[in-house]
């Protein structure tokens, strides 16, 4: 990771930011997020503040390569992409670095950089690795009112239980409900 001569600053927020269906998933079995495809509000369900909140992505490998398959990250704005990966490709997508190193390092690292928090993309394997390791700060969830039926969990499962505390929630006349959490310690 590369410091660019930042200086350290207070503590960045993980913040897990993801759409589930009503019965919890956040992709199909086969990666795909077709079922998002609907009527949008202006604001994207807040989707532009929350932009402008972060500066930095994390990306799990599985994700990195369903994002590559659809045309890549540059329409996340002028951030920086970290994906996760024991083996990198060999020709990453432009502006992104894979990580290798543990977790909890690459984290104590970029959090004391300056810069806006820290968008977690997912998928369900690495919000669980961070979830593990108490590097989770909140999740924003917005549930979309449709079922799926089955498909890849919000977390991967695991024996776990994390305390969450609501600090807002929201509904919309199309029927997405946003939940805001802060995961407690």
């Amino acid at each position: 990771m590369k410091s660019g001569g930042q200086t350290p600053a207070a503590k960045r927020k993980i913040i897990v930011y993801i759409a589930t269906s009503a019965d919890g998933y956040i992709a199909r079995p086969d990666g795909s997020v077709d079922w998002l495809n609907r009527p949008m509000p202006k604001d994207g369900y807040g989707m532009t503040t929350f932009a402008r909140s972060i500066d930095t992505i994390l990306w799990g490998r599985k994700t990195y390569d369903f994002a590559a398959k659809m045309g890549g990250v540059s329409g996340y704005g002028k951030v920086k992409h970290y994906a996760f990966s024991r083996q990198p490709p060999s020709d990453p997508l432009p502006g992104v670095e894979f990580v290798s190193e543990s977790i909890p390092d690459f984290v104590g690292k970029l959090r004391v950089l300056r810069g806006k928090n820290i968008w977690m993309m997912g998928g369900a394997g690495i919000i669980a690795s961070f979830l593990d390791e108490g590097l989770i700060d909140e999740f924003s969830i917005h549930v979309i009112p449709v079922m799926i039926g089955e498909g890849i969990p919000l977390v991967a499962p695991r024996h776990r239980n994390i305390p969450l505390e609501l600090i807002a929630a929201r509904s919309f006349p199309d029927g997405v409900v946003h939940l805001h959490y802060h995961v407690r310690r």
